[in-house]
């Protein structure tokens, strides 16, 4: 029988010869209900392409069908990605006349926009100096690395890894042993709780720009694992104020205030995850800088006691015991110490909060984590160090900083080690200037008045990634999802980004769009993903006037 006779919409070959009539009586025959053709089946299209068309006969060369399977399998591929991807947007055209220079400003170069000022919300105030021109080699990118963007792309919220009992070692990832063994290679129960808390620090963030301005203690906060609930509202106050000068008539009122929403407690209250985690988990979060005066605080680098007395004297004498006393940044503990108007210190707040939720759930087994992006580490460190000097039967403390800078000196390290409490993690990508500072204290040249950073370190890479450029700026080095975008692909140092890396890339093409490939933000564009639209627009859980992406 013809190929085209079986075809819907061909056109059918007179017959010459008599033609049977059915009689009166007899049921005429039912033709088939015609269906709509698979658009993800390559021989439908090829067979309504031939039933368009006129048919020359019932035989095809053997060229013809070669050039016939291949235009299926094209077609295939091209339809199978419109229905895993989303509905394609329109693609902006540029015009005929349009130079080279204006596609490369298509791309969002880092000059201007995505400076450190940019992630410290201050670009407007002070812009960045140029940086060195991207090269070709900067926009390689393997096909295998193509294939799993469009599947991150496919993907409409972050997935986190598998979840595995982690009830008989939640010590060891809880830092009892100071994570020996389990950073180079990167453990895999490890690194879901590192993406889980970084998630928990994502939400501050979100949480803050949603409402910046808002004096409720409660605002609309959702966190992305439904197994925390948050249980208190936690404000930093800054000592400093900003000078009628210095303002400006369209700068922002949260920009300068001196009180603000720095992040939040939250306790595991679901009873499986309990189980599961082997015990229940206080969260301290913390967000990073986002005011003109909490980088104003961050520039006051001078060494103060810890506990806020300092000694007088200018003899030597006094000078050598000072020497050995723990210190903080000026900045940090101001930050940490000062009361507003309306709110406590957030040492206040802190302390009050856990005493109450070790009181709510004492007998059980209990650990706290207090974890930080930037200024959020560095709070972070005083936290702990006060959990564990005022609260004698307090459960283990882990810090997970991502990104945070030098505390305090040698005596202030020596404390918290000391404390046996206390276990820092700290997260740093290379290149991130942020985890550099400060160097030495203004006016104190002894060796034991240097800034050093404490505990373990984790230490990732930009360059490792298949879709940041590899001369990622200063802002995508120190961003939040880079970190956690780099974390979920780590698996050991001189190893290759995870093949199975599951976090999408949605946000992190968003937020960093001019440090990502551009075959990465054309392939996004071709799946309908927009960079240039705010991150988490109407995706998955909403809070307040914001979105978030859910891990789970």
């Amino acid at each position: 029988m013809p190929i085209a006779a079986t075809m819907p919409g061909a056109v059918a070959a007179p017959v010459h010869g008599p033609v049977h009539v059915a009689p009166r009586h007899a049921s005429p025959a039912r033709t088939a209900p015609r269906r709509e053709q698979s658009p993800l089946n390559p021989s439908s299209q090829a067979a309504l392409r031939a039933g368009s068309a006129p048919s020359p006969g019932h035989a095809a060369s053997a060229g013809g069908c070669c050039s016939s399977s291949a235009d299926g399998v094209r077609t295939h591929i091209a339809n199978l990605d419109r229905v895993l991807g989303k509905p394609p947007t329109v693609p902006r055209t540029m015009p005929a006349h349009a130079s080279k220079a204006e596609e490369e400003q298509e791309q969002e170069p880092l000059n201007i926009r995505h400076g450190l000022l940019n992630a410290l919300n201050l670009s407007f105030f002070v812009p960045m100096p140029g940086m060195r021109a991207r090269n070709a080699a900067d926009e390689h990118m393997s096909p295998r690395s193509l294939m799993h963007m469009q599947q991150l792309l496919s993907a409409d919220s972050p997935r986190a890894s598998p979840r595995s009992t982690i009830g008989l070692r939640w010590r060891s990832l809880h830092g009892e042993d100071g994570w020996a063994g389990l950073l180079d290679p990167l453990d895999s129960d490890l690194r879901r709780e590192l993406l889980r808390y970084g998630d928990f620090v994502q939400a501050a963030y979100q949480a803050f720009h949603s409402l910046p301005t808002a004096s409720a203690r409660h605002r609309g906060l959702m966190l992305p694992d439904r197994s925390y609930r948050p249980t208190r509202s936690l404000f930093a106050t800054s000592a400093l104020s900003m000078p009628p000068w210095a303002k400006r008539p369209n700068t922002p009122e949260w920009l300068t205030q001196q009180s603000n929403w720095i992040g939040y407690v939250a306790v595991c209250e679901s009873e499986r995850e309990v189980a599961r985690m082997g015990r229940r988990d206080i969260a301290i979060v913390l967000r990073g800088t986002a005011t003109c005066l909490e980088w104003a605080e961050n520039l006051r680098a001078s060494l103060v006691p810890l506990d806020g007395e300092s000694c007088a004297c200018g003899d030597d004498s006094s000078s050598a015991a000072g020497a050995g006393e723990p210190k903080v940044a000026r900045g940090f503990r101001s930050l940490y110490k000062t009361a507003g108007e309306k709110v406590n210190s957030l040492s206040e707040d802190v302390m009050d909060e856990v005493k109450r939720l070790m009181e709510k759930y004492k007998g059980e087994e209990l650990s706290i984590t207090v974890v930080g992006h930037s200024l959020g580490g560095a709070l972070a460190l005083l936290v702990a160090d006060e959990i564990a000097t005022t609260i004698p039967d307090a459960p283990p403390v882990a810090v997970v900083s991502f990104g945070g800078p030098k505390v305090g000196n040698a005596a202030f390290v020596e404390k918290l080690k000391e404390s046996g409490k206390v276990n820092v993690l700290r997260i740093v990508n290379a290149g991130d200037m942020v985890t550099k500072v400060p160097g030495v204290a203004p006016r104190l040249p002894l060796t034991k008045e240097q800034y050093q950073h404490a505990g373990a370190e984790l230490r990732i890479d930009s360059k490792n990634s298949p879709c940041l450029r590899p001369d990622a700026g200063p802002a995508s080095r120190h961003d939040l999802e880079a970190y956690l975008h780099l974390i979920d692909g780590f698996t050991a140092t001189g190893h290759p980004f995870r093949y199975d890396a599951r976090r999408s890339v949605i946000r992190l093409l968003q937020l960093q769009k001019g440090n990502v490939k551009k075959e990465y933000v054309n392939r996004a564009r071709e799946l309908g993903v927009d960079p240039a639209a705010p991150a988490d627009v109407g995706r998955s859980m909403a809070y307040g006037n914001c979105a978030v992406a859910s891990p789970s």
